[in-house]
């Protein structure tokens, strides 16, 4: 328990980064903290939790929630990503709110602007992916976003190339609450490491198949096991809706799915920083996007 006598001049906050999908959210995460948190693909809609992630400052703590990309959905586990996402602008501090630059500003981003300005928090509109536009389109845009009820920034920046976030996190600073740290000062997140290596082997699915297959799929970590003096033994099974998907995943005499455990294995070492012995299985569960119960039974709740 910290003693808020000793932060009287502190401030800390929860900021929701919100925004439609592949506006680069995850990214923006990523390189604020130095650390990769959060899956990144090129395909949207890989982000399916909300992740918090911590970073601190001299008398500052800024807790990110990064969250599912806001669509109109088409099942339940879309339902669920809104919802989570609705959920995390309702307990921010700040809406930290993401337009991409090489996107053209839809309507949508418009009303999904005008429902959070009625929850009276400072929203900071960022404009991501900057790099990748003539600088001479980019001030109509700041102008039509500046206006906005509730918009009390509007900051271009590159989450990729890592330009901006300085003056980013500058504005966040000026609108956190004052208070104690809710969190240890060396910690960058609360989530345990099965989440992490299940959203690696997600992230692998994402870059590695395409069409319906990664939106069909999720990852359960069924056993971790530490094991003194050899590899840790993790043993995870990928869900997927229909026989075809799993004969899909698995490839000819299990060529695609030995790649893939391969793949996921190196990333999770790294983020373990020790070997591991990874066990990949392949089950079919028909329709498991859109039956409630199977969902909150994965995490989906």
């Amino acid at each position: 328990m910290m003693n808020d006598e000793n932060f009287t001049d502190y401030k800390c906050g929860f900021v929701a980064i919100l925004g439609r999908p592949n506006v680069g959210k995850s990214t923006l995460l990523n390189n604020i903290l130095k650390f990769k948190l959060c899956i990144v693909t090129p395909k949207p809609q890989t982000t399916r939790h909300r992740i918090l992630g911590i970073h601190c400052e001299p008398g500052i703590q800024i807790i990110f929630l990064d969250t599912p990309g806001i669509i109109n959905p088409r099942y339940k586990l879309q339902e669920y990503l809104v919802k989570t996402a609705e959920g995390a602008a309702k307990n921010a501090d700040i809406h930290l709110f993401l337009i991409a630059a090489n996107a053209k500003l839809r309507d949508q981003d418009l009303r999904l602007l005008s429902r959070l300005a009625e929850q009276k928090k400072p929203i900071i509109c960022g404009i991501n992916k900057v790099d990748k536009i003539p600088k001479s389109t980019l001030l109509p845009v700041i102008e039509k976003v500046a206006i906005l009820p509730g918009v009390v920034e509007v900051l271009p920046f590159s989450a990729l190339k890592k330009e901006g976030l300085q003056e980013l996190l500058t504005a966040i600073k000026k609108y956190l609450p004052a208070g104690a740290p809710l969190y240890p000062e060396d910690q960058l997140t609360t989530a345990p490491e099965r989440f992490f290596v299940s959203e690696l082997i997600r992230e692998r699915i994402f870059r590695n198949y395409g069409d319906e297959v990664p939106y069909s799929t999720t990852v359960t970590v069924e056993e971790f096991r530490e094991r003194e003096g050899r590899k840790d033994y993790i043993r995870a099974t990928i869900l997927v809706e229909r026989n075809s998907q799993k004969a899909i995943l698995i490839g000819k005499k299990g060529a695609a799915l030995k790649k893939l455990g391969a793949e996921a294995r190196k990333e999770i070492e790294l983020m373990l920083d020790r070997e591991i012995f990874l066990d990949l299985f392949v089950t079919v569960r028909p329709k498991w996007r859109d039956k409630e119960n199977m969902l909150k039974h994965l995490g989906y709740n």
